[in-house]
């Protein structure tokens, strides 16, 4: 099924608006209370962030190992410019966070401003086909493949409960049967692989690691070969991109991003752990992604990709600050048992998004001129 960013993208934008509304409205607590439904041991906000961002997770999966074997990451010299940028791009929004919160309780969301949502990234994106050329995608699709990969570590190294080892020796007994179905038995139909995943992510939710790292460590057994043959990690992923970006991703948004909007209180607007939330999207990732070109193009002397410049590096890094989707995901890992501050966190997060995905689109518009559109259909597998 073919698609196009901008629908994914928009469909983001609306469930967020319709979230936003549910919750500042009298059907508040209606809304409320419906994700706060039980349902077979968990809520139904359980079930979506537990559930089916494991299949987002999966998705992430099989996307970072088609890049690692045949993609943007495949060699090391395409890889180390954007694996750079990547970490630079990390780094800087978390210490910007933990220097304005180190200390305190807060300190625990450093990870919320590390991430770069990819749906609404090439979303923006979309929107300046006939301005930015094609290397520039490409190089911001791979450097926000490496931030997931970043995130992923980040959850598992920090906002995992304590350990159940014996569950998570399943965990690695189950991932090891996959990986023996994949490289000594041969298997090459889903079914085994499907099965085994779900085995996986009951495990992985029982073990105290967080049950969507299930979803990745299922991508990465899942058998890849590069076309024509059509591997199963191919049709895996074929099969989960639009199902993804149309339907998961806004019933994320909508379960997720209902913020009460209480602006009376004037001490929540300078609230360090917003601003560090904020400041690492809008401020952070720019310069940490703009440090990191530097860094390798000036020192490691690094090529550049194709025709790129410093101009459309800024305003990568300027798109990198749009958090979205892991960071509100991270958030309600680093907050969850703080109600106050994770909705804080959240209005945060929505705002950062806003203004980054804002002056990158001013950037590029008045900076690069307008060039002949290309009227190509567009598919969105890289999430």
């Amino acid at each position: 099924m073919e698609f196009s960013e901008r629908l994914a993208s928009s469909l983001l934008i609306a469930a967020t608006v319709v979230a936003l509304i549910l919750a500042n409205t009298g059907l508040a607590d209606a809304y409320a209370a419906f994700w706060a439904q039980p349902a077979a041991g968990l809520t139904l906000q359980l079930w979506v962030n537990d559930g089916l961002m494991a299949i987002f997770f999966l998705l992430i999966g099989l996307e970072l190992k088609r890049e690692l074997l045949a993609g943007e990451l495949s060699s090391r010299d395409r890889a180390l410019l954007p694996a750079i940028a990547a970490v630079g791009g990390m780094v800087v929004p978390a210490l910007i966070h933990y220097a304005l919160n180190a200390g305190t309780p807060a300190a625990r969301g450093f990870g919320i401003p590390m991430a770069t949502d990819i749906a609404f990234t090439l979303g923006v994106l979309s929107l300046l086909r006939g301005r930015i050329p094609g290397s520039l995608r490409a190089f911001i699709v791979a450097f926000a493949v490496i931030d997931d990969l970043g995130a992923i570590i980040v959850i598992a190294a920090f906002y995992s409960a304590s350990l159940a080892w014996l569950w998570l020796g399943g965990v690695l007994v189950v991932w090891l049967a996959m990986i023996a179905l994949n490289r000594w038995m041969g298997v090459r139909v889903l079914w085994p692989y499907l099965v085994l995943a779900a085995v996986l992510w009951v495990l992985m939710l029982r073990s105290g690691v967080h049950a969507t790292l299930a979803g990745v460590l299922a991508g990465f057994a899942v058998p890849f070969r590069p076309a024509p043959d059509h591997s199963p990690a191919q049709r895996l992923e074929h099969a989960l991109a639009a199902p993804v970006a149309l339907v998961i991703l806004p019933v994320f948004a909508l379960a997720n991003a209902g913020v009460t909007l209480q602006l009376t209180d004037l001490g929540a607007l300078v609230d360090a752990n917003m601003l560090g939330i904020a400041g690492g999207l809008v401020l952070g990732k720019p310069i940490g992604i703009g440090l990191g070109c530097l860094l390798a193009i000036q020192v490691l002397r690094l090529q550049r990709p194709g025709t790129l410049t410093a101009v459309h590096f800024m305003g990568a890094g300027l798109l990198g600050g749009i958090g979205f989707t892991m960071s509100i995901f991270i958030a309600d890992l680093a907050f969850g048992a703080d109600p106050a501050r994770l909705a804080a966190s959240k209005l945060a997060i929505i705002a950062g998004s806003i203004v980054s995905a804002a002056a990158g689109l001013l950037w590029f518009v008045a900076t690069t001129p307008a060039r002949r559109p290309d009227r190509r259909s567009s598919r969105l597998p890289q999430l």
